[in-house]
């Protein structure tokens, strides 16, 4: 479904990231869980794309399955990073041949490991970029649906970490709504406080799209560590990690807290009225799924 539909139907989206597994049995996994995520009713589910396209095929492939075989409806993620414009325009080709509807386009990050790498060689600099390059797709009339690919952006509630100045940074999220994003989904948060006061930036800079609260649920230690290395940046209040060290010599207490503060934060979001709430998953179907029994839902319809 197109996101300009998504958003028309839905007063409230919930929507879960998944990535593509890397084995056979992580594939088995996934699908042995993805009847829960149906029940839960979401209007949306977007699959990552690896560093410097390192997972382009698994993510085509996870895309297609889940469009073929599941009720979900898949938005693929795209880089620009490592990529030529000939590329992209061939993988939105592609996506859009297999009827997918809606890109969520980033910058990404480089391959680890690839000392010779030069952003200087890629076509696309920025996300912006990449935004300009499908708006330029969608124009030309090479999307089967009128409107082209929804295109979605990410955004950073506690600051980007590669743009130290705030100021500069919105003025970044602003060029990619007006190149032609339709809604920006957040990075992972954990005190609603900092996405309340972005939203009221984003408002003054004359953002106008819908804004997605990006959830992740604490489930170990070891995650929350784990987190914190792939999304520099992400602020892990006091109160949180003194109710998850408190607990940290009882693994299913710490996993308990972490999804009983994940459910806070999606309540008070709900109560601020939040337009949307991205759970991001790790491919487990059961913390996201006690978030909302928590919240007295079986499935999202209960909350919009």
């Amino acid at each position: 479904m197109h996101i300009q539909d998504v958003f028309q139907q839905h007063s409230v989206t919930f929507s879960f990231e998944f990535f593509p597994p890397r084995s056979d049995q992580a594939w088995g996994a996934l699908f042995e869980r993805i009847s829960v995520f149906e029940e839960l009713g979401p209007s949306f589910v977007s699959v990552t794309y690896g560093a410097g396209g390192t997972t382009r095929q698994q993510t085509h492939d996870l895309v297609i399955r889940l469009h073929r075989e599941t009720k979900l409806d898949p938005i693929p993620h795209l880089t620009c990073v490592c990529h030529a414009r000939s590329e992209i325009e061939a993988i939105l080709a592609r996506y859009a041949e297999a009827g997918m509807e809606n890109i969520l386009a980033l910058h990404g990050d480089p391959p680890q490991g690839m000392a010779e790498y030069d952003p200087d060689r890629d076509d696309f600099r920025y996300a912006v970029d990449l935004v300009r390059c499908i708006r330029a797709f969608n124009d030309a009339g090479r999307h089967p649906d009128r409107r082209g690919f929804g295109i979605g952006v990410a955004g950073f509630p506690e600051g980007h970490p590669a743009t130290l100045n705030r100021l500069v940074e919105m003025d970044h999220l602003k060029a990619k709504v007006d190149a032609g994003a339709d809604w920006v989904t957040t990075q992972m948060f954990f005190d609603n406080n900092e996405f309340y006061d972005w939203r009221e930036r984003c408002e003054l800079a004359g953002i106008r799209v819908p804004l997605l609260a990006g959830i992740m649920p604490i489930v170990s230690l070891k995650n929350m560590k784990r987190m914190a290395d792939l999304a520099a940046g992400t602020r892990f209040p006091a109160r949180l990690l003194k109710g998850l060290y408190k607990r940290q010599d009882d693994p299913a207490a710490v996993r308990q807290f972490g999804v009983l503060w994940a459910t806070e934060q999606c309540r008070d979001l709900l109560d601020h009225d939040v337009r949307g709430l991205h759970f991001y998953t790790l491919n487990r179907s059961d913390s996201t799924k006690q978030v909302f029994e928590t919240l007295g839902a079986k499935d999202s319809s209960v909350l919009r």
